[in-house]
Protein backbone atom coordinates (compact mmCIF):
# COMPACT_ATOMS: atom_id res chain seq x y z
CA UNK A 1 0.00 0.00 0.00
CA UNK A 2 1.40 3.37 -1.05
CA UNK A 3 0.95 6.57 0.93
CA UNK A 4 -1.20 7.85 -1.96
CA UNK A 5 -3.59 4.90 -2.02
CA UNK A 6 -7.16 6.15 -1.79
CA UNK A 7 -6.24 9.80 -2.30
CA UNK A 8 -7.59 12.06 -5.02
CA UNK A 9 -5.33 14.40 -6.97
CA UNK A 10 -5.80 17.11 -9.57
CA UNK A 11 -2.89 17.94 -11.86
CA UNK A 12 -3.04 20.82 -14.32
CA UNK A 13 -1.17 20.40 -17.56
CA UNK A 14 -1.28 16.62 -17.19
CA UNK A 15 -1.31 15.85 -20.89
CA UNK A 16 2.46 15.92 -21.38
CA UNK A 17 5.83 16.66 -19.83
CA UNK A 18 6.15 17.07 -16.07
CA UNK A 19 2.37 16.99 -15.60
CA UNK A 20 2.04 13.64 -17.36
CA UNK A 21 5.02 12.18 -15.47
CA UNK A 22 3.41 13.31 -12.20
CA UNK A 23 0.07 11.78 -13.18
CA UNK A 24 1.82 8.51 -13.99
CA UNK A 25 3.70 8.59 -10.68
CA UNK A 26 0.56 9.30 -8.65
CA UNK A 27 -1.56 6.72 -10.48
CA UNK A 28 1.10 4.04 -9.97
CA UNK A 29 1.03 4.92 -6.27
CA UNK A 30 -2.70 4.28 -6.05
CA UNK A 31 -4.14 7.78 -6.31
CA UNK A 32 -7.19 8.66 -8.36
CA UNK A 33 -5.90 11.34 -10.72
CA UNK A 34 -7.81 14.01 -12.61
CA UNK A 35 -5.91 15.85 -15.33
CA UNK A 36 -6.93 19.37 -16.23
CA UNK A 37 -5.62 20.35 -19.65
CA UNK A 38 -6.68 21.81 -22.98
CA UNK A 39 -6.35 18.34 -24.52
CA UNK A 40 -6.11 14.82 -23.13
CA UNK A 41 -2.65 14.34 -24.59
CA UNK A 42 -1.17 11.07 -23.36
CA UNK A 43 -3.09 10.82 -20.09
CA UNK A 44 -5.50 8.11 -21.26
CA UNK A 45 -5.36 5.19 -18.83
CA UNK A 46 -3.46 7.33 -16.35
CA UNK A 47 -5.74 10.22 -15.42
CA UNK A 48 -9.35 11.23 -15.95
CA UNK A 49 -9.29 14.18 -18.31
CA UNK A 50 -11.32 17.29 -17.56
CA UNK A 51 -11.01 19.92 -20.30
CA UNK A 52 -9.76 23.18 -18.81
CA UNK A 53 -8.07 26.40 -19.82
CA UNK A 54 -6.53 27.77 -16.64
CA UNK A 55 -6.32 31.17 -18.27
CA UNK A 56 -10.12 31.46 -18.12
CA UNK A 57 -12.12 31.91 -14.93
CA UNK A 58 -15.20 30.37 -16.59
CA UNK A 59 -13.29 27.32 -17.81
CA UNK A 60 -11.75 26.69 -14.38
CA UNK A 61 -15.13 27.10 -12.66
CA UNK A 62 -16.71 24.63 -15.09
CA UNK A 63 -13.90 22.11 -14.58
CA UNK A 64 -14.29 22.15 -10.80
CA UNK A 65 -18.06 21.95 -11.10
CA UNK A 66 -17.47 18.73 -13.06
CA UNK A 67 -14.94 17.53 -10.47
CA UNK A 68 -17.34 18.21 -7.58
CA UNK A 69 -19.79 15.86 -9.26
CA UNK A 70 -17.20 13.08 -9.09
CA UNK A 71 -15.60 13.51 -5.65
CA UNK A 72 -16.48 14.98 -2.28
CA UNK A 73 -12.91 15.89 -1.32
CA UNK A 74 -9.58 16.69 -2.95
CA UNK A 75 -6.34 15.64 -1.27
CA UNK A 76 -3.68 16.95 -3.66
CA UNK A 77 -3.59 19.85 -6.10
CA UNK A 78 -0.60 20.17 -8.42
CA UNK A 79 -0.52 23.53 -10.19
CA UNK A 80 1.73 22.49 -13.05
CA UNK A 81 0.30 24.05 -16.22
CA UNK A 82 2.25 26.95 -17.61
CA UNK A 83 3.66 28.54 -20.72
CA UNK A 84 7.07 29.88 -21.64
CA UNK A 85 8.44 33.00 -23.26
CA UNK A 86 11.77 33.78 -24.90
CA UNK A 87 13.46 37.17 -25.00
CA UNK A 88 14.65 40.14 -22.97
CA UNK A 89 12.51 42.96 -21.59
CA UNK A 90 13.11 44.76 -24.91
CA UNK A 91 11.40 41.96 -26.80
CA UNK A 92 8.24 41.45 -24.75
CA UNK A 93 5.01 43.11 -25.81
CA UNK A 94 2.29 44.06 -23.34
CA UNK A 95 0.19 41.29 -24.85
CA UNK A 96 2.84 38.65 -24.16
CA UNK A 97 3.39 39.90 -20.60
CA UNK A 98 -0.33 39.69 -19.86
CA UNK A 99 -0.64 36.24 -21.48
CA UNK A 100 2.25 34.65 -19.56
CA UNK A 101 1.35 36.20 -16.22
CA UNK A 102 -2.31 35.28 -16.67
CA UNK A 103 -1.46 31.61 -17.21
CA UNK A 104 1.55 31.10 -14.95
CA UNK A 105 0.62 33.30 -11.99
CA UNK A 106 -3.08 34.18 -12.06
CA UNK A 107 -3.85 30.70 -13.43
CA UNK A 108 -2.21 29.13 -10.39
CA UNK A 109 -4.25 31.37 -8.09
CA UNK A 110 -7.42 30.82 -10.11
CA UNK A 111 -7.20 27.02 -9.92
CA UNK A 112 -6.28 27.08 -6.23
CA UNK A 113 -9.23 29.31 -5.42
CA UNK A 114 -11.58 26.92 -7.20
CA UNK A 115 -10.03 23.88 -5.51
CA UNK A 116 -10.10 25.17 -1.93
CA UNK A 117 -13.66 24.06 -1.04
CA UNK A 118 -12.73 20.47 -1.93
CA UNK A 119 -9.26 20.70 -0.36
CA UNK A 120 -10.84 21.81 2.91
CA UNK A 121 -12.75 18.50 2.97
CA UNK A 122 -9.47 16.54 3.11
CA UNK A 123 -7.54 15.69 6.26
CA UNK A 124 -4.24 15.68 4.36
CA UNK A 125 -4.63 18.51 1.85
CA UNK A 126 -1.51 19.53 -0.05
CA UNK A 127 -0.81 21.95 -2.88
CA UNK A 128 2.36 21.73 -4.96
CA UNK A 129 3.18 24.43 -7.50
CA UNK A 130 5.57 23.80 -10.36
CA UNK A 131 7.92 26.76 -10.32
CA UNK A 132 11.35 26.96 -11.99
CA UNK A 133 15.05 27.55 -11.52
CA UNK A 134 14.27 30.81 -13.32
CA UNK A 135 12.79 32.09 -10.04
CA UNK A 136 16.18 32.05 -8.31
CA UNK A 137 18.84 32.23 -11.05
CA UNK A 138 19.14 34.89 -13.73
CA UNK A 139 18.79 33.18 -17.11
CA UNK A 140 19.40 34.95 -20.43
CA UNK A 141 16.50 35.50 -22.81
CA UNK A 142 13.88 34.55 -20.22
CA UNK A 143 12.72 37.91 -18.79
CA UNK A 144 8.95 37.40 -18.89
CA UNK A 145 9.10 33.74 -17.93
CA UNK A 146 11.50 34.42 -15.05
CA UNK A 147 9.26 37.20 -13.71
CA UNK A 148 6.26 34.89 -13.78
CA UNK A 149 8.06 32.08 -11.96
CA UNK A 150 9.49 34.46 -9.38
CA UNK A 151 5.89 35.44 -8.69
CA UNK A 152 4.87 31.78 -8.40
CA UNK A 153 7.56 31.18 -5.79
CA UNK A 154 6.44 34.20 -3.75
CA UNK A 155 2.81 33.17 -4.18
CA UNK A 156 3.68 29.70 -2.84
CA UNK A 157 5.03 31.18 0.38
CA UNK A 158 2.07 33.54 0.77
CA UNK A 159 -0.40 30.69 0.25
CA UNK A 160 1.48 28.53 2.75
CA UNK A 161 1.16 31.29 5.34
CA UNK A 162 -2.53 31.79 4.63
CA UNK A 163 -3.54 28.14 4.89
CA UNK A 164 -1.16 26.56 7.39
CA UNK A 165 -3.67 26.94 10.25
CA UNK A 166 -6.24 25.05 8.17
CA UNK A 167 -3.89 22.14 7.71
CA UNK A 168 -3.39 22.80 4.00
CA UNK A 169 0.29 22.52 3.07
CA UNK A 170 1.69 24.54 0.16
CA UNK A 171 5.09 23.91 -1.41
CA UNK A 172 6.74 24.29 -4.79
CA UNK A 173 9.31 22.48 -6.87
CA UNK A 174 11.92 24.37 -8.90
CA UNK A 175 13.07 22.25 -11.84
CA UNK A 176 16.18 23.10 -13.80
CA UNK A 177 16.08 22.79 -17.56
CA UNK A 178 14.04 19.65 -18.08
CA UNK A 179 13.86 17.24 -20.97
CA UNK A 180 10.24 18.01 -21.86
CA UNK A 181 8.30 18.64 -25.10
CA UNK A 182 8.45 22.40 -24.44
CA UNK A 183 12.27 22.39 -24.30
CA UNK A 184 12.33 20.14 -27.36
CA UNK A 185 10.28 22.72 -29.26
CA UNK A 186 12.71 25.47 -28.22
CA UNK A 187 15.64 23.37 -29.42
CA UNK A 188 13.93 22.80 -32.76
CA UNK A 189 13.88 26.57 -33.28
CA UNK A 190 17.63 26.91 -32.69
CA UNK A 191 20.03 27.26 -35.63
CA UNK A 192 22.06 24.33 -34.26
CA UNK A 193 19.79 22.21 -31.99
CA UNK A 194 22.57 19.79 -31.02
CA UNK A 195 24.92 22.57 -29.90
CA UNK A 196 22.12 24.34 -28.06
CA UNK A 197 21.13 21.13 -26.26
CA UNK A 198 24.73 20.56 -25.21
CA UNK A 199 24.88 24.11 -23.83
CA UNK A 200 21.72 23.54 -21.80
CA UNK A 201 23.08 20.26 -20.45
CA UNK A 202 26.38 21.78 -19.36
CA UNK A 203 24.71 24.82 -17.82
CA UNK A 204 23.72 22.46 -15.00
CA UNK A 205 26.57 21.10 -12.84
CA UNK A 206 25.26 17.55 -13.28
CA UNK A 207 25.98 17.87 -16.99
CA UNK A 208 22.57 16.73 -18.17
CA UNK A 209 18.97 17.83 -18.41
CA UNK A 210 16.58 17.09 -15.58
CA UNK A 211 14.08 14.34 -16.37
CA UNK A 212 10.34 14.79 -16.00
CA UNK A 213 10.18 11.71 -13.78
CA UNK A 214 12.70 13.22 -11.36
CA UNK A 215 10.53 16.30 -10.98
CA UNK A 216 7.46 14.09 -10.57
CA UNK A 217 9.17 12.22 -7.72
CA UNK A 218 9.89 15.52 -5.97
CA UNK A 219 6.28 16.62 -6.40
CA UNK A 220 5.11 13.33 -4.91
CA UNK A 221 7.42 13.82 -1.92
CA UNK A 222 5.98 17.27 -1.24
CA UNK A 223 2.41 16.06 -1.73
CA UNK A 224 2.75 12.96 0.44
CA UNK A 225 0.72 12.88 3.66
CA UNK A 226 3.88 11.51 5.28
CA UNK A 227 5.31 15.05 5.04
CA UNK A 228 2.83 16.83 7.28
CA UNK A 229 5.45 19.22 8.63
CA UNK A 230 6.70 20.19 5.18
CA UNK A 231 5.18 23.47 4.06
CA UNK A 232 6.55 26.68 2.53
CA UNK A 233 9.40 24.59 1.09
CA UNK A 234 11.08 25.43 -2.22
CA UNK A 235 12.58 22.18 -3.51
CA UNK A 236 15.15 22.55 -6.29
CA UNK A 237 15.52 19.71 -8.80
CA UNK A 238 18.11 21.38 -10.96
CA UNK A 239 21.28 19.31 -11.14
CA UNK A 240 22.90 21.67 -8.64
CA UNK A 241 22.43 24.79 -10.75
CA UNK A 242 21.13 27.00 -7.96
CA UNK A 243 23.38 25.89 -5.12
CA UNK A 244 26.68 24.87 -6.73
CA UNK A 245 29.51 26.82 -8.32
CA UNK A 246 31.50 24.07 -9.99
CA UNK A 247 34.52 25.10 -12.12
CA UNK A 248 34.12 24.32 -15.81
CA UNK A 249 36.11 21.37 -17.06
Amino acid sequence: MSELTGLTAVITGAGSGIGLATAQNFAAAGARVFGLDLAAGAMEGVAEWIPCNIGSYESVAEAFFTLAGEVSALDILVNNAGIGAVGTVEDGSDEEWHKVLNINVVGTARVTQAALPLLRMSKTAAIVNTCSIAATVGLPQRAIYSASKGAVQSLTLAMAADFVREGIRVNCVNPGTADTPWVARLLDLAQDPATERSALEHRQPSGRLVTASEVASAIRFLASPNQRSTTATILAVDGGMDGLRVPSR
